[in-house]
């Protein structure tokens, strides 16, 4: 019997739904966090391989793989290295694949990791507690680097703006100080539905991580181990993820756009690898009331075909 875990992460029913887990399965998940997507397959019969590259998150889950009897494998490493990792296991190939994209409610509660501004605490954000810290990043990088990181990770309009309050605000320590220089060069208003400091600790945070390099190596990793009829689902906050993972399915399933007569159809190089996806799933008004971050949830899930994985520009 597995005990219940007090995380219940975003679209769960909905996710098991579309998984349609049956005893003895293999499942990967490939973001463990706190193990909430972990207990329900786990509860439905299914053998999990769960993969997570932040150590906290790896040693809080050893008890539940002791209780798990052998059917619960957790592997601390990004998803990105799902292929290798489950091969090297003999555990390829798998009935089911989901990601959880994105920092997990374990990390933002944790205001000594840094991914939030809602409590201070040091200018961090390593998912995987190595590497370039976010204070690093702020106080080493030049103008238009961060800039540049503001914009495209974050989606920030006005990146150069905070971009050269940053530089000028330098060193910045602590998620409180860069919160307010970012909402100093913005004109926060306490009213304000958003805190204009979300884009921007968005932002450093993707960079930092590679969030959309792991997410694109590891929607191509879940292509290569799930088998025939194997299900893949994505949950994604915004919508740089969800852009990725719409277009990745659609190029996969044979969804690109048809020509015209003045644009003919390009000739596919490969079968499709999944089947048509369902449509986009989002979260009722119940699970947003009982959790507001599921108001930016977006569920894609979609059927793997028989077809061979596509070659990617990294294949010999």
């Amino acid at each position: 019997m597995i005990a219940a875990r007090a995380h219940i992460p975003v679209l769960l029913d909905e996710v098991v739904d579309a998984l349609a887990i049956a005893p003895g399965e293999r499942h990967v998940d490939a973001t463990f966090g706190a193990g909430g997507y972990t207990v329900a397959f786990l509860e439905r019969g299914a053998e999990v391989a769960a993969f997570d590259r932040d150590p906290t998150a790896i040693e809080g889950g050893r008890p539940l793989a002791a209780e798990a009897d052998g059917r619960l494998i957790l592997i601390e490493a990004p998803f990105s290295a799902m292929e290798s990792e489950l091969s090297a296991r003999g555990l390829v190939p798998v009935d089911g694949v989901t990601m959880d994209i994105g920092v997990s409610s374990m990390q933002l509660d944790q205001p000594d990791r840094g991914f939030s501004f809602q409590a201070d605490g040091p200018l961090d954000m390593r998912m995987s507690r190595s590497g370039m810290t976010a204070a690093d990043f702020v106080n080493t990088a030049d103008e238009g680097e961060i800039a540049d990181v503001l914009y495209h990770y974050g989606e920030e309009p006005r990146a150069r703006r905070v971009a050269k309050a940053i530089v000028a605000a330098r060193p910045l320590a602590r998620t409180g100080e860069l919160a307010e220089v970012v909402r100093k060069a913005l004109g926060h208003k306490p009213h304000d539905k958003k805190d204009p400091a979300t884009r921007t600790f968005q932002a450093i945070r993707i960079h930092l991580n590679r969030e959309l390099d792991e997410l694109s190596e590891g929607l191509e990793a879940a292509e290569r181990v799930l088998k025939p009829g194997g299900r893949l689902a994505v949950v994604t906050f915004h919508s740089l993820e969800d852009r990725m993972v719409k277009r990745f399915l659609r190029e996969r399933s044979g969804g690109e756009p048809a020509g015209s007569r003045h644009r003919p159809a390009a000739q596919a190089a490969n079968d499709p690898s999944f089947e048509t996806p369902a449509r986009a799933v989002r979260a009722s008004e119940s699970e947003i009331a009982r959790n507001p971050r599921a108001r930016s949830a977006t569920l894609r899930v979609a059927r793997r075909t028989a077809a061979a994985p596509w070659r990617t520009l990294g294949d010999k």
